[in-house]
């Protein structure tokens, strides 16, 4: 990773010049390895690549969004296929949409997972930026296994996953998770500059989210993005990329959001 920037992409298990860019932003923890339960199925028509955050940034939003794109923008000088795939998921979908606004001709198609850009409106979430860090290690690593029924529907996540999920949260310093949640606390976007984004967006909601009221966001967020529609998973919650019965490549498909001529299931359907 470049010492001056703040993210990177994780090494890739196999590389397609000739597919679009799938770009995957990941939620607070920043690991990007929470993607893997969808990954073998997306790599069947996308050149996946997952951001990871580094653990000792304190970048802004502004900076994040900055190098993200120039990120993007280093990946696309290889590939012979430009299109480009931005899906953010919670903390990642905030940082997708400010990315989205940093360099809107850059991307094709925008893919929003619970994103939690409602988080400023819920206070008491807030609390967590100036209490976190003062936890003693061992505190801060047992309340983090203590948010994980509000973060995922455990019986839909299966035990290896979930496993992942509690260690990548347990894996960020008290300093760093008090930070990456004044963030989300200081988030904003003028319903103009969303109103702005023409870019087709797609945005996937949890119906039993513990964590934030992610389809009353989705309705919202459906009315200021001229170019978006959104799905109900009705029965998952907010890291719901992890359940098991969801697959997101499928998803894509049900909701024609993958261009026929890299959709092998459209084709032949067609």
């Amino acid at each position: 990773m470049n010492l001056n920037q703040s993210v990177d992409f994780i090494q890739p298990k196999q590389i397609n010049r000739d597919a679009p860019l799938f770009v995957y932003l990941p939620g607070m923890d920043g690991t990007g390895e929470l993607l893997q339960t969808q990954a073998d199925k997306l790599a069947t028509c996308f050149d996946l690549r997952c951001l990871t955050i580094r653990i000792d940034s304190y970048s802004t939003w502004q900076d994040l969004a900055k190098d993200t794109v120039q990120l993007i923008k280093a990946e696309l000088t290889h590939k012979t296929n430009q299109q480009v795939y931005l899906c953010g998921e919670s903390f990642g979908g905030c940082l997708a949409l400010k990315t989205a606004l940093a360099a809107p001709s850059l991307i094709k198609k925008l893919i929003l997972v619970n994103p939690a850009s409602s988080f400023n409106q819920f206070p008491i979430l807030g609390l967590g930026v100036n209490i976190t860090p003062w936890l003693p290690t061992w505190l801060h690593r047992y309340s983090a296994a203590g948010l994980l029924p509000f973060l995922a529907k455990l019986n839909r996540i299966n035990d290896c996953d979930r496993h992942k999920l509690v260690e990548s949260m347990k894996s960020l310093p008290p300093q760093v998770v008090s930070w990456r949640l004044s963030l989300l606390r200081d988030f904003k976007v003028a319903d103009e500059q969303l109103r702005s984004l023409k870019i087709p967006t797609l945005i996937i909601a949890g119906g039993e989210d513990s964590l934030l009221p992610s389809v009353d966001e989705a309705d919202k967020l459906i009315t200021l993005l001229p170019n978006a529609k959104k799905t109900v998973l009705p029965h998952s919650g907010h890291a719901c990329l992890l359940e098991a019965a969801i697959n997101l490549y499928q998803i894509l498909v049900e909701q024609n959001f993958i261009l026929s001529q890299f959709n092998p299931l459209q084709r032949l359907v067609i």
